[in-house]
């Protein structure tokens, strides 16, 4: 049997607009406020879908309904990780990017505050899918027994005892093909069986959906920036 239709989908960090774009783009369409996929696929997001970007309430009011509904899966980034910890009471580090989450969260009531906090809390570090053909994480693979170590590395790319910058996508010898976001490219980066789908949409990059198995690649160009970083300005020459 053929496996079913997956639209793996990079890193949104608050980028609503983009979200709806790019979803139009793949196919999919609404019914009320539910998210409705093109027959035999769903949506697969790779993480961070809060922090730095405008809309961080809408992008996770979205992806829990569509998550809800069937229409879709989600694994957990750093950024969502970080912030469900620090809206349960948890000491984290204050971040730049974090507190754009907070400060809009601030404009909603308590009940949407404790829906985004409980889903984002829950959602897995990882995601086998088709059979064990494709694996979905958030920053990066690593081959080890120890399953704290291995969800660490899923969503923050860090690990106890593991090297720091450690370049797990040119040490995978896995037959599984590992679709991850993490750190922003300029477009999909191919690595062996590995893919790196964060295209830096909120800092006026693109988002960026791949096909699965097709393997094809739809994406969407940001509005504009709403965020920069060191990296990206290194990576665009722009205000570097």
């Amino acid at each position: 049997m053929s496996p079913a239709g997956l639209d793996v989908i990079g890193d949104v960090h608050g980028c609503h607009t983009e979200l709806v774009a790019l979803l139009d783009a793949l196919g999919y369409a609404w019914n009320g406020g539910a998210l409705v996929p093109p027959p035999g696929r769903r949506a697969v997001f790779v993480g961070d879908l809060v922090d730095r970007g405008p809309d961080v309430v809408e992008v996770v009011r979205l992806v829990r309904r569509a998550v809800q509904g069937g229409a879709a899966l989600s694994v957990r980034g750093n950024h969502d990780e970080r912030l469900a910890r620090a809206l349960g009471g948890d000491s984290v580090e204050a971040t730049r990017s974090l507190h754009v989450s907070l400060a809009q969260l601030s404009a909603v009531d308590a009940a949407e505050r404790d829906a985004v906090w409980h889903f984002l809390a829950a959602l897995p570090a990882r995601l086998e899918l088709d059979g064990g053909r494709l694996l979905v994480v958030h920053a990066g693979e690593l081959d080890t027994d120890d399953p704290a170590t291995r969800e660490r590395f899923n969503v923050w790319g860090t690990a106890p005892g593991v090297p720091p910058e450690l370049d797990w996508a040119g040490r995978y010898t896995g037959s599984a093909l590992v679709a991850s976001g993490h750190t922003s490219v300029l477009s999909p980066k191919w690595r062996g069986r590995t893919v790196n789908l964060d295209t830096g949409c909120v800092f006026g990059g693109q988002l960026t959906a791949l096909r699965y198995p097709e393997l094809d690649v739809v994406a969407v160009p940001a509005r504009r920036a709403y965020a920069s970083t060191a990296h990206w300005r290194a990576l665009t020459g722009v205000g570097a």
